[in-house]
């Protein structure tokens, strides 16, 4: 069995105090995505570095406590790319890949419209700008894992009050859209949706009021993968026995091959 986590961490620093690193240590999983690092390359300990004796590599913001993504795993990638080609986005530390024999891992952080208009105006750049980038990575025949939080729910079933959010960032028409054409035009699989079609499998809870003891959540975390890793999925489950931030890790399981 193959264990892939998923996991934003709203500042690794804050989740290792709140047990993340000790989490690690009992999940068993031979690649973590892990994203909203919210450090630089000077903040990270040894143990933020290499959990566990895990390989890491990262992608750092250039503003101080914002963004960044990393993947772990358990044997030293043969390739790493480093960020996506395009400079605005690249400064915010959003994409990492690692390359394995057979496989290759991403750790994706795809941007929040929520803030301001303008942030919503950079989310559309960055979607028009990763979508050739899903096709390329389709095209490769290689199979792909890309785990992290899309800021998109796709479905109503993929948050609580989808009536509400209609005209919010992360559930607008366009996004939605894209999302579709990932799936049905780029042939990309949401592994959760597929596993399980009628259980919501929210990841993210907003901190206002009682949404995460009420359930009100959206499920943006997301490990979308290549068609023939995805006939491997065998389960998928989101951890909420603790709280590390504001959202919960997803976990899948894959056979081998």
């Amino acid at each position: 069995m193959m264990r892939v986590i998923s996991a934003n961490l709203n500042g690794i620093r804050s989740a290792y105090k709140k047990g993340f690193y000790d989490y690690l240590a009992r999940a068993d999983a031979d690649f973590v995505c892990v994203q909203e690092l919210k450090a630089q390359e000077a903040d990270l300990s040894d143990e933020m570095k290499a959990p566990h004796g895990m390989h890491g590599v990262w992608h750092c913001a250039e503003k101080r406590g914002y963004s960044g993504v990393a993947v772990y795993s358990r044997t030293k990638p043969d390739a790493v790319q480093i960020g996506m080609g395009v400079a605005e986005f690249d400064r915010e530390g959003r994409f990492v890949r690692a390359d394995f024999p057979g496989l290759s891992v991403v750790s994706l952080y795809l941007p929040s419209g929520s803030s301001a208009e303008a942030r919503q105006e950079a989310k559309f750049r960055f979607l028009d700008a990763f979508f050739p980038m899903l096709a390329q990575m389709r095209g490769e025949g290689r199979e792909i894992v890309i785990c992290g939080d899309w800021n998109i729910a796709h479905q109503n079933i993929d948050l609580k009050n989808w009536k509400g959010n209609l005209k919010n960032s992360g559930f607008l028409p366009e996004e939605r859209e894209w999302m579709g054409k990932v799936i049905t035009q780029l042939g990309w699989t949401d592994v959760w949706r597929t596993l399980y079609p009628d259980i919501a499998g929210y990841t993210w809870w907003s901190n206002r009021g009682q949404a995460y003891a009420k359930d009100v959540g959206w499920r943006i975390d997301y490990q979308m993968v290549t068609p023939n890793l995805a006939a491997r999925a065998q389960a998928a489950h989101v951890y909420k026995d603790e709280k590390f931030s504001d959202h919960a890790p997803l976990v899948a399981d894959y056979a081998d091959v």
